[in-house]
């Protein structure tokens, strides 16, 4: 796999082209396009490059708001490119829609783009170098604490674990908001019992579905981010410790997001072969932006609570 580097007037003579679909894309070798922009958005490029199977990076300060990625440093998204160009591939694909349609339908193209990463062979490298898990613990996830004026206090509650969000934590969280779903009047605190917030997905249960058309099925018939997306408006998330992954995108969903000074952010999905899968492609490009959102999953940093609270992925430190 290898990233083309253009100048501005390269992209457009490559462009004038009639079979550049046929040298450009992952299944080409050419994952990326790497446009050196000066003084200009390149919104033609932009336009056109994003129709095609790449990731389409306009380099330079005044790169416009077309481009899958715009940036003045392009090398940290290069290398996440190349540790996983099929995902990363997609996962732009998927945020160009997810981040211009209705919630509902936003979560329906990720859950198929999902399903397709889980059956890819980048994901099934990594999940060969991850040793076999197994958790016995038939405790509750999930534990609901009501007054009679203030909030309701839903809070994950698997702390051993860092609250690893598994089927039955994610089951206990869809119960939770369908009852409270039934009192508008009701507000909700999401919060997560010990050291951390949220910390992913539970890493043992990842590729126990090996049919991708039942992953996508399950997703769509036992799915937290709907419900959240449909209480948002009266719900405020609050984060401290690790958030990661699926912490990161449901957390983003509700109308409040405070952290504490320890929290600590981070999507590691395209790294693994995969993307957001909790609703993230449609919740945080609504509070970071598409393009914003695509670089920090393909950079693979982890950000702190002033950072988060800067890009508006937070909305108040505690």
């Amino acid at each position: 796999m290898a990233v083309e580097r253009w100048s501005g007037d390269d992209a457009r003579a490559a462009l004038a082209g009639p079979d550049l679909d046929r040298v450009l894309g992952a299944a080409h070798g050419v994952p990326a396009v790497v446009v050196a922009l000066d003084d200009d958005p390149g919104d033609d490029l932009a336009a056109a490059l994003t129709a095609l199977p790449v990731v389409a990076i306009g380099h330079g300060s005044d790169a416009g708001a077309g481009w899958d990625i715009a940036t003045t440093d392009p090398d940290p998204v290069i290398d996440g490119i190349l540790a996983a160009p099929k995902a990363a591939v997609v996962t732009a694909q998927t945020l160009r829609r997810t981040a211009v349609v209705p919630t509902e339908t936003g979560l329906f193209v990720e859950s198929l783009a999902y399903a397709t990463l889980q059956a890819g062979p980048e994901f099934a490298a990594w999940l060969s170098t991850r040793g076999h898990r197994v958790r016995n613990d038939d405790r509750p996830r999930v534990r609901i604490e009501e007054t009679d004026l203030g909030p309701t206090i839903v809070t994950l509650d698997r702390p051993r674990l860092r609250n690893l969000l598994d089927a039955r934590m994610r089951d206990e969280l869809v119960d939770a908001l369908r009852v409270l779903s039934l009192d508008p009047s009701r507000r909700i605190h999401l919060v997560g019992a010990g050291p951390a917030f949220c910390a992913g997905g539970d890493p043992a249960e990842f590729g126990t579905v090996t049919d991708p058309t039942e992953a996508h099925l399950i997703r769509a018939s036992a799915n937290v981010a709907p419900w959240l997306a449909a209480l948002a408006h009266r719900t405020t998330a609050h984060v401290h410790g690790p958030c990661v992954g699926a912490g990161v995108e449901l957390a983003a969903f509700c109308h409040r997001v405070t952290a504490a000074a320890d929290a600590r952010f981070r999507l590691p999905e395209t790294r693994m072969g995969l993307m957001p899968g909790a609703g993230g492609t449609v919740s945080i490009p609504a509070r970071i932006g598409r393009q914003r959102t695509l670089a920090w999953l393909l950079g693979d940093e982890e950000i702190d609570a002033v950072t988060a609270l800067a890009w508006g992925l937070v909305d108040e430190l505690v």
